[in-house]
Formats: C-alpha cells, structure tokens, sequence
C-alpha cells in the first residue's frame, strides 16, 4: 500500500472558474509591450565610472580585469571573440609582449581562424614589428595557402615596406599555388607599375596556361597591343585560335581578332577572319559575329561585300534548319533557292544532291509529295540554268527509279519527262516512257496528259487506241466517252461517234450519266437528226422520270422548225403531267406546272392558260411533330406542302374546306343584316350583340376557284386536325354512317335552322 501510494502523482487541481464574463478592462498584448518599453524594465542601469589616482588601484583594475577575461576563456576556449578582446584590451595598455602571448595560446586553440592571424598581424603591424609582422604573415600563408587575403596583405605590406624584391618573391610563392584570376592580375600590375614589361610578359605565358579561357588570350594581346607590340599581339591572336582548334571554338576570340587587325586598317585579314569564322562556328552561336561581320562591311565593303554578308548569314540558317531537320522539304527548297541565285553550278548540284538523298521514310504518297518537287527542280534547273540535257535525262530516269510504281506514282514526272523528250526533239523516247507509265501505273492524268501529246503532234489512230486502252482501264469515266465521241465528230466520222455514245450509255455502271445523255443529245441536234434525238429522250425517259428532262424535251420539240412543234410541246407537258401525278417531289410537280404555264403563256391560248392554271396546286402551311435524336418529342415545325386539285387523295377534304367557307360567308352576310334591322327598330336600346354572335370566328377570306388558288395569302393547317378529319371521315364511311353528301346538307339544315 505505501508503494502504492508513493508510485502516485498529485494532481494539481484546476480553479473553476464561476464568472466567464468578460471583464470590464480589455488588456491587449500591445499594451503590454507597450507598457514594459515606457519602463524599461529589462534595461539595467550602468556600471558607476571608477576614477584610477595611484599606481596601485590600476594594478588592482589590470588585476580584476585579467581575472575577468580569464574565467571567461576558461569557460570557453573556443570562442575566439574573448581571446581577441583580451589581447586588444592587452595592446591598449601597451603590453604588447602580453598581447603576442595571447594571440599564441589563442593559435593553439585555433590555428586556422582567419581572423585571429590577421589582427595578430595587424597589431605588430600597428606597433611597428616588422620582422614579428613577416614572420605572422609567413606562419599564416604557411598554414593556409588558399586565403587569398593573407597573400594580399602581406605582399602589400613589402610593397609599402619598398622591398620589392621580397615582394616579388611573395607573389612567386603565391603563383606556385595557381589561385584565381584576380591574384595574377595583381602581380601583372605590381611589375607593370616597376615598369617590368619583360616579367609581365612571362607572368601572362603561364597565366594563360593555367587559365586557359579566351577572354585571359585576349587580355594577353590587348596587353601587347597596349605597349606597341603589334606582331606580338597578333602572334597571340593566332597561338590562341590554334590552341582552342575547331572543338572549343569561341566567336569572341575572332570578333576581338577582327577588331585588332581592323584598328591597324588590315581590312583584308578581317575579311578573311570573319569569313573563317562563319564556316566553323554554328549558327546560334554566331550572332554576334555576323552583326559585327554586317557593320564592317557597311563601313569598309563594297556592295557586293555586304550581299555576301547577308547571303553567308541566310545560308547559315538554312543550313541549321536543314541539319536539325533533315525532311523539312520547305526549307530546303528556300536553301536551294538562295544558292541558285548566288554561287556556281557545281555547288547548286552538291545542295540538290543532299536534298534528294533525304527521300521520306514511308512509302505513303502523302509524305512524297513535297519531295518529289525537289527532282522536278533539280531537272528543271539542269535544263534550263546549266544547259546540260543529258545529266537532265539522268535526274528524270534516277527520280522514276526511286518512286515505288506499284504502290504510288506521280504522273506529273512522267508528261514532264515526256515534254522534256519532245523538245530534245527525241519522240521515240517520249512515247517510250509515257507507255512504260501507262503500263505500270495507269492513271486519268497520264492517260489525258499523252493523248493531249498525240493530238498536238496530229497523231489521230495513235490517240484512238490511246482512248481504247483509256476505256478498257476506266469505263465508267464519262468525260473520257465524250471527249472520244467529239474527237470523232472533228474528224467527220459521226457513225463512229454515235456508236462510241451507243456503247457509252450501255455502260453498266457510269460517273456522270446525266452529262454523258446531255452530250449524246446535244450531238445528235447538231447532226439535225430530230427522230434520233426524240428516242433518245424516250429511251432517257425509260430510264428515270426526273422533271428536268421532261422540261427539256419540251423546250427540244419547241426549239424545232416545224408546223406541229406547239402541239408536240404541248402533248409532252401533258404525258408529264400525267406521268408525275404519283410523284412524292410535289416541287418537281409544281416546276413542271410553272414550265408549262410560261409556254403556254407565250404560245398558248385563254382556254389553254385557264386549263393550265387549273391544275397549279394551293401553297398551304402545315406544322409537324419532330422527334430528337433519342426519340423524345422534340415540338413542332412549321412546313409548305402543295395541293394539287387532281390528287384524288385531297379531294374529300377540298371539297370540306369549300363548303366550310361558303358556310361561314354566308353566315355573315346573315348577321350583318339581321344586325341593320335591329339598329332601325331599336335605336334607343342601343346597340344589341345578335344573336350567334358568340360563335363568329375571325372571317375567313372569301372562297375562290382552282384557278385563283396560286394568288391567295397563304393558309395554315394543323396535321393533327386534318389526321383527324380524315380518320373521322374514313371511319364513318367504314361503319355505314352518314357520307360526305349528307355531312353537308345536314350543315346546311343547320344553317337555316340558326
């Protein structure tokens, strides 16, 4: 139990807290602070200046003040700050053998504090210890050769000292040690200010070898060039192209070269540097050489001068572009354009030939056609710049070697190949080529491109088998039938004309039919053969019923000189009527209508016009359910339809429509005179509403005949009501109800009943 108890710990216990108001004094954290700066509790007062009259209070002071900074460095050795104080404290009393003894057993703390070996060396220094400062500063830069400041004061204080001897043996020692740039620098200027232009000479020689950077050359030789050593300076310039080689070259080097030879008006050897330059160093790391390549020659060069400047920088680029991007086939077609304009054929060749070996790395048609423009220039380029027909032969045959024939080829090498041939005046070899095309890859183009060849050169029976062999490969090209057919036509053989039309439109399967028909006829009215034309038109018409082709029938049988050419005309229009009566296309319909009613209005009679213009249809304006995409209901469309007056299907609810007009007219001719017999009986009752009154409608417009239909303000209709009457209607006339006759009089009994 008293283990127990003595293993538990009290727990404090907490004051509850009754009242949790706030209280009514708010104290902020900034009051506070406040308050304690106003005060300045923290601050202690200071220590009461003691006044030193004899000898022994200041050997009693020097007492307590060493005990004081001894107990603080035997409570830390390692905190330099109190050593350095103590021994400053030591050289203000001027105990100076005090104070070197300090700053020793402070070395043997920690020798490699900076800063201890330079206020060590500073205070003998200050008292002027020369050879205790030497012996410091050669201790210091003994044990730390790469703290640059030992080397810096030291060397300066045997400057300052005039041994200048012992000072240049300082720097010797530090040079040993290779340090940065800057310590070279000074020892350069420290013989430069002896006049030493020997030593600064030699000190340069090895600086740049252990600094090899160009801007260190380039000081070398502004150093020469300072003193009046133009060869030496120049001799530097070289030594330092050769030591950097083409591996680390650097266009600074050749831009302050340039800038040398150009201060000693040595414009040629700047040409020259430049233009070296610009061959070996890479593009994006030659900007500044070409600005400064570009104001030289504004200022020393001729015109021609200056355009090879611009042409060297673009054929830079371009040769970058090509580099990165070996089948950028645009930038090497600006490439070769620049070097056409600018060099020699043997160099314009090299380009094109490094093009062309960069042939595309799938066989897709796609990614050849950019490419193969560049043999078409190449060829174009040897006929025409160099004059050399026969390596122009060679580019040609190399090209249609290249291209893989059975998956792709591209007729326009073959006709230029072809005309190239023709006017070396060799056509052997140009109908020898064009057939090996048409046989390995027979195309539309190559077919056209050789029988428009033949046709120049008058060759007829050469371009009839070519249009045979054109046939056999493409027999559904209709341009090709007719360009046959008029080529025969030319030549005056119209039987072999019709027959080549003949087998054209028995071709099972055509592009264009309606072309091939229009030129069939069309040639048939210019051999004046009209029977020949009307079963053309008859067999088209077997073929398909499309309204164009009635119109155009008509307009045929109406271009003819002839007595009956009105009737025929006519008797057309109305085999068209009849024909397209079934037709869905009511717009094809109603076209056929509007043809015929021009024609008869021109050439027709009143009794003729008024028939036609019975059977133009009614323009009415109906509304549809649309249904999205996902099958919801999607609202309503307003559309036009067209009644025609004989579509049997629309005769019922005509007829209803009609008779629903004349009901509502004659409803108000009933009201409006009932309403003028109650206004004279009752003219101080004031005006009464009549009786059905209630159940007028807005008026409709009075009802007119067929033949004024086309002229009426458009109508609108409902599907939805007119699915309704008819569905209405058909289910009365199925189940034995009342027909449309009784629907009407049965309105009219109730007409006069109201």
């Amino acid at each position: 139990m008293a283990s127990t108890a003595a293993g538990k710990q009290r727990i404090p216990k907490v004051a509850k807290v009754k009242n949790k108001a706030p209280a009514e004094v708010q104290i902020t954290a900034e009051q506070l602070l406040r308050e304690a700066k106003e005060r300045e509790l923290e601050l202690l007062p200071p220590p009461p200046k003691q006044k030193i009259t004899d000898a022994e209070e200041l050997n009693d002071y020097k007492l307590k003040k060493r005990k004081g900074f001894e107990d603080n460095i035997r409570k830390n050795r390692t905190v330099i700050s109190n050593w350095i104080k103590y021994a400053q404290w030591e050289e203000s009393l001027k105990e100076v053998q005090r104070a070197r003894s300090i700053y020793e057993r402070a070395l043997d703390v920690d020798h490699r504090n900076i800063t201890l070996w330079l206020k060590y060396a500073e205070m003998e220094m200050k008292n002027r210890q020369v050879n205790h400062a030497r012996n410091i500063w050669d201790r210091a830069i003994t044990i730390l050769p790469r703290v640059n400041q030992f080397w810096y004061k030291y060397t300066y204080m045997e400057e300052m000292l005039g041994n200048i001897a012992g000072c240049r043996q300082v720097f010797e020692r530090w040079m040993e040690w290779e340090p940065e740039e800057q310590a070279w620098h000074s020892y350069i200027n420290f013989e430069l200010r002896y006049k030493e232009v020997d030593k600064s000479r030699s000190i340069y020689e090895k600086f740049v070898m252990v600094h090899p950077e160009v801007k260190n050359w380039i000081k070398y030789a502004h150093f020469e060039e300072k003193h009046g050593y133009i060869a030496l300076a120049r001799k530097v310039f070289e030594r330092a192209v050769e030591f950097f080689g083409e591996d680390h070259i650097s266009e600074n080097l050749y831009v302050a070269f340039a800038r040398f030879e150009e201060k000693q008006k040595e414009f040629e050897r700047v040409r020259v540097i430049y233009k070296y330059a610009l061959d070996r160093i890479p593009k994006q790391q030659a900007q500044e050489l070409f600005k400064n390549y570009t104001v030289f020659e504004k200022r020393f060069g001729d015109r021609r001068g200056i355009e090879d400047v611009i042409v060297s920088k673009r054929r830079f680029q371009y040769e970058e572009e090509v580099k990165a991007n070996p089948h950028n086939y645009d930038a090497w077609f600006d490439y070769l354009r620049l070097v056409e304009s600018d060099t020699d054929a043997d160099t314009v060749r090299e380009v094109y030939e490094r093009a062309i070996a960069n042939t595309p790395p799938i066989q897709e048609k796609r990614h050849w056609r950019r490419y193969i423009y560049l043999w078409i220039n190449y060829a174009l380029y040897e006929e025409l710049e160099v004059k050399d027909p026969e390596r122009t032969r060679q580019v040609y045959q190399a090209c249609l070697e290249l291209i893989p024939h059975k998956k792709f080829t591209f007729a326009k090498i073959w006709l230029l190949y072809g005309q190239f041939e023709i006017r070396q005046k060799n056509l052997q070899n140009a109908r020898r080529g064009l057939g090996t095309a048409i046989g390995k890859c027979p195309k539309n183009k190559l077919f056209k491109g050789y029988i428009e060849l033949e046709l120049q050169l008058r060759e007829f029976d050469r371009c009839r088998k070519l249009y045979e062999k054109y046939l056999e490969f493409s027999p559904e090209n209709c341009t090709t039938w007719i360009k046959f057919a008029e080529l025969e036509t030319i030549l005056g053989d119209t039987e072999r004309a019709r027959a080549i039309f003949e087998l054209a439109i028995g071709q099972p399967r055509l592009d264009m039919p309606e072309v091939l028909w229009k030129s069939y006829i069309d040639f048939e009215i210019e051999q004046e053969e009209y029977d020949n034309t009307r079963g053309l038109y008859k067999r088209l018409l077997q073929r398909t019923q499309h309204v164009k082709v009635w119109i155009s029938f008509g307009q045929f049988e109406l271009s003819i000189d002839s007595d009956d050419r009105i009737q025929r005309c006519r008797q057309i229009y109305e085999e068209a009527n009849k024909s397209m009566q079934g037709c869905e296309e009511k717009e094809e319909r109603l076209m056929l209508l509007e043809s015929w009613r021009d024609f008869e209005d021109e050439f027709g009679s009143l009794a003729n016009k008024e028939r036609v213009q019975k059977l133009l249809p009614e323009k009415v304006k109906k509304r549809r359910k649309i249904t999205a995409e996902d099958g919801s209901d999607a609202g309503w469309e307003e559309y036009y339809d067209y009644i025609f007056p004989e579509d049997a299907a629309n005769l019922p609810n005509l007829k209803l429509l009609a008779m629903a007009k004349m009901w509502k007219k004659q409803q108000k001719q009933e009201d409006e005179e009932e309403q003028e017999e109650e206004e004279d009986e009752d003219d101080d009752e004031g005006q009464q509403v009549p009786q059905g009154k209630e159940a007028e409608e807005s008026p409709e417009p009075e009802e007119q005949g067929p033949a004024a239909q086309r002229e009426q303000p458009e109508k609108e209709y409902d599907d939805r009501d007119d699915d309704a009457e008819s569905s209405s209607s058909s289910d009365s006339e199925s189940d034995g109800g009342p027909r449309q006759d009784d629907k009407t009089e049965q309105t009219k009994a109730d007409t006069e009943n109201h």
